[in-house]
């Protein structure tokens, strides 16, 4: 009986594991994290709440741009994700999903998703999400991941362009509050990412890759992630007179930034794995909040 049920159940389990590991090909925790940013930014944008199709559109692009570039990263570094004990359960390195595979299929989702904001949303949009895909795999994974210790610094622009499309995607322009929120999260990258990078120092080492803590140290580190977060609080406030908030955002920006900045020095006085994990899920929380305060912010000064 029992192997009958193995004999019927496998043909019907293996396309939910094959649907499951192309789905983990596109890290899906991060887009959700990126698109995030994407929505406050058009709300801000709109200074009320776009049209549902315009959002939905939106965010459909740049889960498949996202998800593209995703995919097309973890061929290219299939080779250090086997060594690293955190990324060995990666489809690739698991041999769940071929190479070959992998690679089409970032490549598939990148073009279906610049067509898609090309004809739902424009091309602008559509522009800034193929730019942000070819800088990920080009300047960071293929090239400053492997080489430089500022490849998060440089390589984290990528993750700050989705403020730019959602800006692009309402007003078909590039406004100066766009660039603004564009170096918050360009600025709250490196801190976010050097935290992981702490805990899991002995993990690029082994796989060569002279990720900040490997090649400075995690003292050293430390400064640069409270010099790092203490920047970003300035650089958050300069979106309250440049966009004309209300005061609902500054006050979020004051109170979230001294949050941040607290773990921060919290890590540089006792640099350990947990308060570097800590400070990690703080960057985390931090962001989402912050974009959450603004959209609020937004909806509330112009009555929607």
């Amino acid at each position: 009986m029992s192997a009958a049920y193995e004999l019927t159940a496998r043909p019907a389990r293996r396309p939910r594991r094959v649907a499951s590991a192309y789905l983990q090909l596109t890290k899906p925790r991060i887009i959700s994290l990126l698109l995030i940013t994407t929505v406050p930014a058009m709300i801000l944008a709109d200074r009320g709440v776009p049209p549902l199709w315009l959002i939905l559109a939106t965010l459909v692009g740049g889960m498949l741009t996202a998800g593209g570039a995703n995919a097309i990263n973890q061929f290219v570094d299939r080779d250090i994700d086997e060594i690293m004990s955190r990324t060995r359960g990666r489809p690739l390195p698991g041999h769940r999903v071929e190479p070959r595979n992998a690679l089409v299929f970032g490549i598939v989702l990148g073009v279906a998703g610049f067509g898609w904001l090309a004809l739902t949303v424009n091309l602008l949009a559509a522009l800034l999400a193929v730019a942000a895909i070819l800088f990920y795999v080009f300047v960071y994974t293929a090239w400053l991941k492997r080489t430089s210790p500022q490849n998060i610094v440089i390589g984290g622009a990528a993750g700050a362009v989705p403020v730019l499309v959602g800006w692009a995607a309402v007003t078909n322009t590039v406004a100066l509050p766009a660039w603004i929120m564009f170096a918050i999260v360009f600025t709250w990258t490196p801190p976010h990412f050097w935290a992981l990078a702490v805990r899991y120092q002995g993990d690029y080492a082994a796989a060569g890759v002279p990720m900040l803590p490997v090649v400075a140290g995690e003292r050293s580190t430390s400064r640069q992630i409270l010099a790092y977060a203490t920047v970003l609080v300035p650089i958050t406030l300069l979106l309250w007179p440049v966009a004309h908030t209300g005061f609902v955002y500054p006050a979020a920006a004051l109170v979230l930034g001294g949050w941040f900045v607290g773990g921060a020095i919290r890590l540089l006085r006792h640099t350990t794995s947990e308060n570097a994990m800590r400070l990690f899920k703080v960057s985390v929380f931090y962001l989402a909040l912050l974009f959450a305060a603004l959209a609020v912010d937004t909806l509330v000064r112009y009555g929607v």
